[in-house]
């Protein structure tokens, strides 16, 4: 069990661990949170093809965005749960909270770490069909120690054309927000996580995540670092409209044999 505060990325799937059995709870109490993640999920929805498809949640916690993206598959694409969704986080207590609650089938959840995707047998199904068609990451990004490397995992796994949404706060650069954030961290998130679990540690590093996290700017500039292309920043509905967003990326398509015979006569002309 986690004694003192978090400090850093490697500590926060061992602090989620220590509240998981009421993580579900606090979050409830958050106005607009179930409702923004679904918004993120729609947006995953709409770009991955009609199923059979393979989708991951990283970063899926206790279950929330898993049922926020099962609920976007069932409107964009039917009731028949034909798409593959994997769940992956590095807390087990959270993943323990999720495998409790009732699924489709085809819904399955892993312990892992962001960065070693690679690394994941679970995802060899979709391996074999050419690659993830989509991945959803919501609130991951600035809890992982080397986002980079989360990102090229990402973008390793998923097909050509295949999509990531990341479902993020970012606050710098914006006064307003940044003053927003704070005042509900230390009057609301703060004081209710005491309420809820005697322990205010997690809570406490949330808000200096947050305040440390990229702007959406620069997140959008890791995101083509990564090798994502048609990369744009949408507001979330709500309260916390210029606090959460919602990032989607799309892996390049592969380049046609027709694309590179225009290429290489393209680099032939003086």
């Amino acid at each position: 069990m986690l004694q003192g505060p978090v400090a850093r990325c490697e500590d926060v799937p061992e602090a989620f661990d220590d509240v998981a059995e009421r993580y579900d709870l606090m979050v409830g109490l958050s106005p607009g949170y179930h409702r923004q993640l679904r918004s993120s999920a729609h947006a995953l929805a709409r770009a991955v093809p009609s199923p059979p498809a393979h989708v991951l949640d990283l970063g899926c916690g206790s279950g929330a965005s898993t049922a926020a993206l099962v609920q976007a598959l069932t409107v964009h694409h039917g009731p028949e749960p034909t798409t593959v969704v994997l769940g992956v986080d590095g807390s087990e207590g959270m993943l323990a909270s999720a495998r409790k609650k009732r699924w489709p089938a085809t819904v399955s959840f892993a312990q892992g770490r962001a960065e070693a995707l690679g690394e994941h047998p679970e995802l060899e199904a979709a391996r074999a069909a050419g690659g993830l068609d989509g991945v959803l990451a919501a609130y991951l990004v600035r809890n992982v120690p080397d986002r980079d490397a989360a990102l090229g995992a990402i973008h390793d796994e998923l097909r050509p054309g295949g999509a990531l949404v990341v479902h993020e706060y970012s606050v710098r650069g914006r006064i307003i927000p940044t003053l927003l954030w704070t005042l509900v961290c230390w009057g609301v998130i703060i004081p209710l996580g005491w309420l809820t679990s005697r322990n205010t540690s997690l809570y406490r590093y949330l808000w200096r995540s947050v305040l440390h996290m990229d702007s959406t700017a620069e997140l959008e500039q890791r995101l083509r670092r990564a090798g994502f292309e048609r990369v744009t920043t949408h507001p979330v509905p709500g309260w916390q409209r210029g606090t959460v967003h919602t990032v989607v990326g799309h892996k390049p398509h592969a380049a046609t044999p027709t694309d590179a015979a225009t290429d290489a006569t393209s680099g032939s002309m003086p």
